[in-house]
């Protein structure tokens, strides 16, 4: 069982509508040019993680793409509205909620905003565990081109993921399960639906490392989480930038996302990484506290 549920001013807490029945104008440019902007978000225990963050991310992306959205109070509403429809139809142990936002037929309409709630893959869950197998692929473009063209809305998480999809796709043919991007200039970048973590001991030191935003890349509420709490925990932190030998020498690197959480990567265009068990225990305790 999904549930769908629409913003609209008339309707404070949002209206219920059929998941499986035809709801948006087929002119909407978020239907034909995939205008719009989203959020992910783990429901599980009764309570969406990460809500305060995932808003503040979602607003950003908006802003970046010129679209106008309800205030937080409504998406907060139109999310109970659906989380409580999902929960008197069976449920699920884990569910992803989305936030939709796209944009209509005219430049200037306020943006079609909706919430879905959804049992979340399998896969997820199973690859927490057993880890995943990656490629090293090439994302097209230097690590400068986001401060030299602000327009490609570079950090803003859009309905346009294509190329992100495709990448997966290539990913799968060729027997791995991820994607690791990097830039024409060799600077690791992120996965196509996930921030990179990589961890280092030093003696008694513990470092935790993840790319630079300066290179364009979608700012991970995850992985600010999990940094947030490693810096409590005794943990140094920085922003890259990162090369690939920086992962193949790191004692663990990680695939950190809203759904599939905290993912050890296996390996690298087949080449095995060391995983530290205690470093692995430590992070998967504080990436499971987050709320």
């Amino acid at each position: 069982m999904s549930s769908l549920v629409f913003l609209d001013p008339a309707y404070p807490a949002g209206y219920l509508a059929d998941i499986t029945a035809p709801q948006l104008p087929v002119t909407a440019q978020g239907v034909t040019r995939g205008d719009g902007v989203f959020e992910s978000m783990l429901y599980t225990n009764q309570a969406v993680r990460k809500f305060e963050a995932h808003l503040s991310r979602l607003a950003t992306s908006a802003e970046l793409a010129d679209l106008i959205i309800p205030d937080a109070r409504s998406w907060y509403a139109a999310v109970d509205t659906a989380v409580a429809d999902f929960d008197a139809n069976g449920g699920a142990e884990e569910a992803v909620v989305k936030l939709i936002a796209a944009r209509g037929e005219h430049d200037e309409d306020p943006a079609i905003c909706w919430v879905t709630v959804t049992p979340a893959p399998a896969l997820g869950k199973e690859q927490r565990e057993t880890g995943v197998d990656v490629l090293l692929l090439d994302r097209g473009y230097d690590s400068k081109l986001a401060e030299r063209a602000p327009w490609l809305m570079m950090g803003a998480k859009t309905l346009s993921y294509s190329v992100n999809m495709a990448a997966l796709r290539y990913a799968r043919k060729h027997g791995a399960h991820d994607v690791i991007f990097t830039s024409a200039d060799g600077i690791v970048l992120e996965a196509p639906t996930s921030t990179v973590l990589v961890a280092q001991r030093d003696g008694e030191t513990k470092r935790l490392l993840t790319p630079m935003l300066e290179t364009g890349i979608l700012p991970g509420t995850t992985q600010s989480a999990i940094f947030d709490a490693a810096a409590q925990d005794g943990w140094e932190l920085g922003y890259g930038p990162l090369r690939p030998e920086d992962l193949y020498q790191a004692d663990g690197v990680w695939l950190v996302s809203s759904i599939r959480l905290l993912t050890p990567v296996r390996t690298i265009d087949a080449k095995p990484l060391r995983l530290d068990a205690e470093l692995h225990e430590e992070l998967s305790a504080l990436s499971d506290a987050i709320r």
